[in-house]
């Protein structure tokens, strides 16, 4: 996966393995995912020529109910904090809600995973709770922190967020976004990650002070 030797360890880091040592390796270790019928494993592709730069997992699929979760998401460097993140996210979400026809899309992270607590946030999905010694992970607990977005959030996160993000009015001649997601995404929000709302606070008392 291009871009991802230098920061294994942190890419794994709150995944239930322990990284990979080389291409080899993790070449195996997908081929064994792949085999595992209760994950659909997604490449994501990006730049010119077309590289692996990520990938994610579509996960706990209960059609019955119409829940799906995304899960394993693992970008590298070279695809973190772009604007094709960002769109694989948006085709994804676009595939599960209009192709698919699930009502319920989940996000679920290690509650110490700061970073993912953030993206599901910015990608609009709503937090719904903290599940306290939900598992143990690589012998440590973990509490889980739990996010969804249903069909009918979709809707409105689609047209008010992604398309107009994602449109070519949105960046200028460098590729700098002039409006980020995040603020499309907040005033959505069924309800917020109260550590987010948290830093928010401690971070306006700073700046009054």
């Amino acid at each position: 996966m291009a871009g991802s030797t230098t920061t294994a360890k942190t890419l794994f880091d709150f995944l239930p393995i322990d990284g990979v040592a080389n291409e080899a390796a993790l070449k195996d270790w997908i081929s064994m995912m792949r085999e595992d019928t209760t994950f659909f494993l997604l490449t994501v592709k990006a730049g010119t020529p077309r590289q692996a730069v990520g990938f994610f997992s579509l996960m706990r699929a209960t059609p019955k109910a119409g829940s799906i979760e995304t899960g394993w998401v693992t970008f590298s460097p070279a695809l973190q904090r772009t604007r094709a993140a960002t769109e694989a996210f948006y085709l994804l979400l676009r595939y599960t809600f209009n192709e698919l026809g699930y009502r319920r899309h989940e996000w679920k992270c290690d509650a110490a995973n700061l970073p993912s607590r953030r993206a599901a946030q910015r990608l609009g999905f709503s937090w719904e709770g903290l599940f306290r010694n939900a598992a143990v992970v690589k012998g440590l607990n973990r509490d889980t922190a739990w996010f969804a977005m249903t069909c009918e959030d979709w809707l409105t996160l689609e047209a008010k967020a992604f398309q107009p993000f994602l449109s070519a009015e949105n960046f200028d001649s460098h590729g700098l976004q002039r409006v980020g997601l995040s603020a499309l995404t907040a005033p959505l929000l069924h309800a917020t990650d109260p550590l987010q709302d948290h830093q928010r606070a401690q971070l306006a008392l700073g700046q009054q002070a």
